[in-house]
């Protein structure tokens, strides 16, 4: 037996630097027949609730105007179909994440108003073509921590692993370029708020440039103005396609100090103090950084309900409205039924991390992760979170940073990058490169 094993660890060991290839050309050749180009079911199901994909939402609503990151809701004449509660939550249990349940168990006015589904999500065609290519030329490698092999597409259409999932989730498109006047609270149980941040965060994409020119795939700065404290306060994070040999970059720029130094913090379960320390840097849109502290395992597609076209709680309300206690206003959050990949993350033997199992619900239309649930070192469920997913049908780009999580030991919740108050989300040329180098942070964040 111990021969037997040695042999395994091995065996195991000589292929972990290797690559694998995602699919083959016949099984590529689904993308634009039955499987769209990104991977979803084209058709709808069973019982018509989830309706065929048609496309995507690229028709501009009455009220949009060019230039302004405000997006009308194009469904704002629907009433919900049904609610669901704790009273009839158990007509609906497979449907719901364990994260929802939790709260209607913990919230007696805790409901999700559930609305006609309506698949929104959309790419630029230039994107659809690159995927279809990135099917069967995409790979994982260093047992699935990077990828290569594709560029300015989907990289894992159909995905075989956990890791591929969580790839397209991380490369997920959200247009090359945007920028966002945010605020952040967390709410405590008696319903008052605490501002935590509040300034502008600036996404920029490299990956999905024509000819790409670095290895990286994400760059993202948040300059801060609120509150005081932290005014003048600048983070910026470039993350790489190949995280083992180029590592997280994160500089953070302190006006007391007046010099940029490298955060080597700014990285997996460190409290986030951006929402008061309730999530880690890795809740960040359900999912950011590194995946090599866990072990990503694909359960399948499944249909749940989920936080989807969002645009009120995202663009129309005020605070006042929206966060209230213990949980989101739920007159103001849109739930649809969607399907979407269930990911499970199981913590390594040989690391560490303040949860021991997460779940991702991932949208087969989008990529984006709308969903997640954390699970404490008991394997109690933890921290719950949701994006509030509005896709921006100018681009077609699907926007989902604006996310929520729920602490369930402490009754408080936070809520990230929402901007409903400072004009929404606008999208704009990439800045120069200049701009992304830490240098330039000293100048970014004077006060």
């Amino acid at each position: 037996m111990m021969i037997k094993k040695l042999l395994t660890t091995a065996i195991t060991l000589m292929y972990a630097g290797f690559a694998f290839s995602a699919v083959s050309p016949e099984e590529a050749a689904k993308l634009g027949v039955e499987l769209t180009e990104v991977g979803a079911i084209k058709a709808g199901n069973e019982d018509g609730a989830i309706p065929p994909f048609t496309g995507g939402l690229k028709e501009l609503p009455e009220g949009f105007q060019e230039g302004n990151g405000i997006r009308p809701n194009p469904f704002s004449d629907e009433r919900p179909l049904f609610s669901i509660d704790a009273s009839n939550m158990a007509e609906y249990q497979d449907k719901l994440t364990e994260g929802t349940k939790a709260l209607m168990k913990k919230f007696s006015d805790f409901r999700i108003d559930v609305y006609p589904t309506h698949r929104t999500s959309a790419f630029p065609q230039y994107i659809l073509d690159n995927t279809k290519d990135c099917a069967v030329t995409s790979e994982t490698y260093n047992n699935g921590l990077s990828m290569k092999g594709c560029h300015a597409g989907i990289p894992f259409p159909i995905p075989k692993t956990g890791f591929e999932a969580m790839w397209n989730h991380l490369t997920r498109f959200q247009g090359r370029s945007a920028v966002l006047n945010f605020e952040a609270y967390y709410v405590n149980p008696n319903g008052s708020r605490v501002l935590t941040s509040g300034g502008t965060y600036s996404t920029d994409f490299p990956y999905y440039d024509e000819n790409p020119q670095s290895d990286l795939f994400s760059r993202v700065k948040s300059e801060y103005k609120m509150p005081r404290r932290r005014n003048g306060e600048t983070i910026m994070v470039h993350d790489a396609l190949n995280p083992t040999e180029q590592g997280r970059r994160a500089y953070i720029y302190l006006p007391a100090q007046r010099r940029v130094k490298l955060a080597p913090s700014v990285n997996f379960d460190t409290p986030n103090p951006s929402l008061g320390g309730y999530a880690t840097y890795d809740d960040t849109f359900i999912f950011f950084g590194s995946m090599e502290r866990f072990d990503f395992e694909l359960v399948g597609r499944k249909e749940m309900f989920v936080p989807y076209n969002t645009y009120d709680a995202a663009y129309h309300v005020t605070a006042d409205e929206l966060l209230t206690a213990n949980h989101l206003n739920p007159d103001h959050v849109r739930w649809e039924l969607h399907r979407v990949w269930e990911v499970e993350a199981t913590l390594r033997d040989d690391s560490r991390h303040l949860y021991s199992k997460r779940t991702f619900y991932i949208d087969e239309d989008s990529w984006v992760a709308v969903a997640s649930d954390q699970y404490d070192q008991n394997g109690e469920l933890y921290r719950p979170a949701f994006a509030l997913m509005t896709p921006s049908y100018e681009v077609p780009a699907s926007f989902s940073d604006n996310y929520v999580i729920y602490d369930l030991n402490a009754g408080v919740y936070a809520i990230n990058f929402w901007t409903a108050t400072h004009g929404g989300v606008r999208y704009v040329d990439p800045q120069a490169e200049r701009a992304w180098s830490p240098s330039a942070l000293s100048g970014s964040g004077l006060r």
